[in-house]
């Protein structure tokens, strides 16, 4: 696990931390629910995103 709020996640690992398939993944990224950016034809996550929609999730 990563620990630095700026580290940069792809996909495969939030699958991992999450335990959810890569295509829910997706859908949360094509929704704006989970926070990402793309490079090139990649989705890259920030550490910090992700730590914010677990957040909402527990609230």
């Amino acid at each position: 696990m990563l620990e630095n709020p700026y580290d940069i996640l792809t996909p495969e690992d939030v699958t991992e931390e999450l335990m959810i398939g890569k295509n829910a993944i997706y859908n949360l990224l094509n929704s704006g629910e989970l926070k990402g950016f793309r490079v090139g034809r990649n989705w890259k996550i920030p550490r910090k995103a992700l730590d914010e929609y677990i957040d909402r999730k527990i609230e």
